[in-house]
C-alpha cells in the first residue's frame, strides 16, 4: 500500500483549506506547573463536526472523481468519523452511507443523522461492521472510505499537527491517541518531515491496546474486546497505518482508565473547554510519565469534543 509523502499532504491542506476550521493553539499556565512542561493544545474538539477527522474525511470526499461521487461513499464508524463523511459528503452533494454499531453514543448517533447520512445499524464487532458494511457496498455501489486505512484520510488527518507546528513552532515532542492510527500515521508523517528531531508518541488507553502490543513486537496484533471510557479508540490498526507506525512512530505509551478520566476532567476544569474521553488520553500519558517529557515542548491533538453529556466519567 502507497504511503503518503509531504507533498501528498500539503496538497491535502489546499483541497480542504476552504471547508474545515484552522482551529486554535491553546496552552494552560495551570497544566503547565502539573505536567512539569509546556504544553502545546490542538483545539480539534472545535472542528466543524466535533473532531478531527473532518480533515480526513474532506480530503477523501474531494479529490474523488465525478463518477465515483455521483454513487456516494460509505462507512463504518462508532461516530466521529460517521458525522465528518455525512457533513463532507453533504458539502459535496452526495449521499453518505453508515454502518454505526448500535451501542455508539446517542450524541454521535443524533450527529450522524443530523448531517443527512443513512445510518444502518449493526452488532458491536468488528466482523459484523465489516459484513453490514458488505452488504451496504453491494445494494449502492457506493465508494468505501475507510475510517483510518485510507491514503486520503491519513493527508487530511496530518493537516492538523502541520497547523500546530505553523503556529506554535517546532515542539520536542508530539503526543497523539492512537485507535485505527490514520491521525497517528498523519502526524508522524507531517511532524518528521517539518522537524526531523520531533519525537512522535501514540497514546493508547491500557484496557485498548492493540497498537503498544503492535509496536513493541513489531507484529500486527489482532485486537482483544476493548474496554475503555474512550470510545473513539475502540478500533484496531490496519495493515497501513501499522505499516507507518513502525517507521515513523517513536513510541506508544499506555494510560489507566484511571488516568484518562483524571486528564479529561483536568482540561474541563483548568481550560473550560469541552472535550471527549478520547481525547485526555494524551495529557493522561505526560502526567503519568512526567519524568519523560521534563522542560520540553509538547504538542497534544485534542482530537474531539462529542463528549455524552449525560453519561459523562466523572
Amino acid at each position: 500500500m502507497k504511503v503518503p509523502g509531504w507533498t501528498d499532504v500539503l496538497e491535502a491542506h489546499n483541497r480542504i483549506a476552504g471547508w474545515v476550521h484552522r482551529t486554535p493553539v491553546l496552552t494552560c499556565r495551570a497544566i503547565d506547573r502539573i505536567a512539569g512542561c509546556e504544553v502545546l493544545f490542538k483545539c480539534e474538539n472545535f472542528q466543524k463536526a466535533g473532531a478531527f477527522k473532518f480533515r480526513g474525511a474532506t480530503n477523501a470526499v474531494f479529490a474523488m472523481d465525478n463518477d465515483s461521487a455521483l454513487k456516494g461513499v460509505a462507512t463504518h464508524s462508532s461516530g466521529n468519523h460517521a458525522a465528518a463523511l455525512a457533513l463532507a459528503a453533504s458539502n459535496r452533494g452526495i449521499r453518505a452511507h453508515i454502518v454505526m454499531p448500535e451501542t455508539a453514543p446517542p450524541v454521535k448517533k443524533k450527529a450522524v443523522s443530523g448531517y443527512g447520512a443513512d445510518i444502518t445499524f449493526c452488532a458491536p464487532t468488528l466482523e459484523s461492521r465489516e459484513k453490514t458494511l458488505e452488504e451496504v457496498l453491494a445494494r449502492t455501489g457506493a465508494t468505501i472510505v475507510h475510517p483510518y486505512n485510507n491514503f486520503d484520510v491519513i493527508c487530511g488527518q496530518a493537516t492538523a499537527v502541520k497547523e500546530l507546528i505553523e503556529e506554535a513552532g517546532r515542539p520536542d515532542v508530539v503526543i497523539v491517541p492512537v485507535g485505527g492510527g490514520g491521525l497517528l500515521s498523519g502526524t508522524a508523517i507531517a511532524a518528521k518531515n517539518m522537524s526531523g528531531r520531533c519525537r512522535v508518541i501514540a497514546a493508547e488507553p491500557e484496557n485498548a491496546d492493540d497498537a503498544f502490543r503492535s509496536f513493541k513486537t513489531g507484529v500486527l496484533q489482532p485486537a482483544l474486546p476493548p474496554d475503555t471510557v474512550a470510545d473513539g479508540l475502540l478500533t484496531s490498526l490496519g495493515q497501513l497505518t501499522f505499516n507507518i507506525m513502525m517507521e515513523y512512530v517513536d513510541d506508544v505509551i499506555c494510560a489507566s482508565e484511571k488516568e484518562i478520566i483524571s486528564a479529561m476532567r483536568l482540561v474541563w476544569e483548568r481550560m473550560k473547554i469541552v472535550i471527549e474521553p478520547s481525547s485526555a488520553v494524551p495529557l493522561a500519558v505526560l502526567t503519568g510519565n512526567r519524568e519523560l517529557f521534563a522542560g520540553k515542548r509538547v504538542g497534544i491533538i485534542l482530537t474531539g469534543g462529542n463528549a455524552d453529556l449525560d453519561n459523562l466519567p466523572f
